[in-house]
């Protein structure tokens, strides 16, 4: 079954580099378009995948594929409400966009879903793997603050 191209740790790979890397963000999307079954987890990944291609896009088509990248994630929330990788992906998503275009409404709900899900690991509902990315994200670009980051960092995982 790890061969899937859907595996969570196969999508965390090309999510990892699509992040850094145009053509890999391309991949990534080609991968992903045309999933149109309803595993949440994987529909969470191919909101990242819009998202990341709203990044690489022309200012002409940012926006639509934002949108799209909204509506996925809304889809996969609602498939899986509690999964906190889904809400990561989510937050990683509209924590990087601008306040302007009204689409980061969840910032606030992800990060505390997330902050409470990985202080309680292993019972969090993410794999090790998982874990140190939602940690690593939330420390290390600022999201938490000193106490949480000493508390998270405590978190054996």
């Amino acid at each position: 079954m790890s061969s899937s191209p859907f595996h969570p740790a196969t999508l965390r790979r090309h999510y990892e580099l699509a992040a850094a890397d145009k053509a890999a963000g391309e991949k990534f999307y080609k991968l992903l378009a045309d999933y149109k079954d309803r595993d949440a987890l994987v529909l969470g990944y191919k909101a990242a995948a819009e998202a990341i291609r709203a990044r690489d896009a022309s200012m002409f088509n940012k926006l639509t594929y934002v949108q799209d990248a909204a509506k996925t994630f809304e889809q996969a929330v609602g498939l899986d409400p509690q999964n906190p990788e889904i809400r990561f992906l989510r937050f990683s998503v509209e924590s990087n966009l601008p306040a302007f275009l009204g689409l980061s409404k969840h910032v606030d709900q992800d990060k505390e879903m997330l902050l409470s899900a990985a202080l309680s690991h292993p019972g969090s509902g993410l794999d090790s793997e998982a874990f140190r990315t939602v940690r690593n994200f939330l420390v290390e670009r600022g999201h938490v603050s000193e106490g949480d980051a000493q508390r998270l960092s405590k978190v054996k995982e």
